[in-house]
């Protein structure tokens, strides 16, 4: 990344573990689009709900050559899985975008369904 990576977290405490992880996952991106400017990180911990306990919203922005893409991952119980998912969709997004520019047509189909003749 040519600008450092920014991690902002909202309504929780600074966590060490938490830093590294998001600087490993972030890392990781570039795997898949090397041409990454930069990648900025919010973790937001919402007010706490009597019903459904403290929810975590994840929101990744990323600039790349001539793109921006901002990725939302709301509302989850573990902290641990909204980032996963956050930089899985991430990741998603990067590769899609890799695929557009080297001229190949669309997603690859996740799973191929075949079907039986009687």
């Amino acid at each position: 990344m040519q600008i450092p990576l920014q991690i902002t977290l909202r309504g929780m405490r600074h966590s060490a573990a938490l830093e590294t992880a998001i600087h490993r996952k972030a890392a990781k991106l570039e795997k898949f689009h090397p041409r990454i400017v930069s990648c900025r990180v919010v973790v937001e911990q919402e007010a706490r709900h009597h019903r459904y306990g403290r929810q975590f919203v994840v929101r990744i922005d990323l600039k790349v050559a001539r793109r921006e893409f901002a990725i939302n991952h709301d509302h989850d119980k573990d902290l641990q899985v909204a980032l996963r998912d956050a930089f899985y969709a991430a990741r998603r997004v990067l590769e899609d975008h890799a695929r557009r520019l080297r001229g190949e047509s669309g997603p690859v189909p996740r799973s191929r369904k075949v079907a039986r003749s009687p």
